[in-house]
């Protein structure tokens, strides 16, 4: 398997949508639009957008990966929040979901971004430097994510204390 990690073009959003639609499918009700799909629809088109921040993974030219983060804050410091994330269940376990983490971190450092925050497995995440938010100081936007937010300074900067803000688009949920 040969991957590509690049940024998003638009030509990609139909493959990117099709793609969390089978990676968050709900099992109990297969045909309804998992709320990352529109989730995602609407973070492309809001304010805090970050076009070098939105990174596909490909394989022939097949959108088999995504990843977008967006602008969020701590408190009043500028923040970034990383999400959804998803990876078509054919090519989960093959590294695609690490490469995009990988090229997000990269990418939000290159920018001079100082933290990010996601939902997330902390088995998983924790190897990308994500801590708990709470043993930070940094409150979730839901209280009972738990060890599930998690939180992460970027270039060494240190996280500042505060609620976390997600993009707008997120409030909606």
């Amino acid at each position: 398997m040969s991957l590509t990690i690049r940024s998003e073009t638009p030509a990609d959003r139909q493959q990117i949508f099709g793609l969390l639609a089978i990676a968050f499918r709900v099992p109990s009700d297969p045909s309804a639009e998992p709320v990352e799909v529109g989730l995602t629809r609407e973070l492309l088109a809001g304010a805090d957008y970050v076009p070098d921040l939105s990174v596909v993974a490909t394989v022939c030219d097949v959108v088999v990966g995504y990843v977008i983060t967006t602008r969020a804050r701590i408190g009043a410091v500028p923040s970034l929040g990383l999400g959804p994330i998803g990876v078509l269940p054919a090519s989960q376990g093959h590294g695609v979901g690490s490469a995009l983490m990988v090229e997000s971190l990269r990418r939000a450092e290159a920018l001079g971004e100082t933290s990010i925050a996601l939902l997330g497995d902390p088995g998983f995440y924790h190897r990308f430097g994500f801590q708990p938010a709470t043993g930070l100081g940094v409150a979730a936007p839901d209280p009972a994510w738990g060890d599930y937010f998690m939180v992460r300074a970027i270039g060494g900067v240190t996280i500042p204390v505060g609620e976390f803000v997600y993009a707008d688009p997120f409030s909606r949920l």
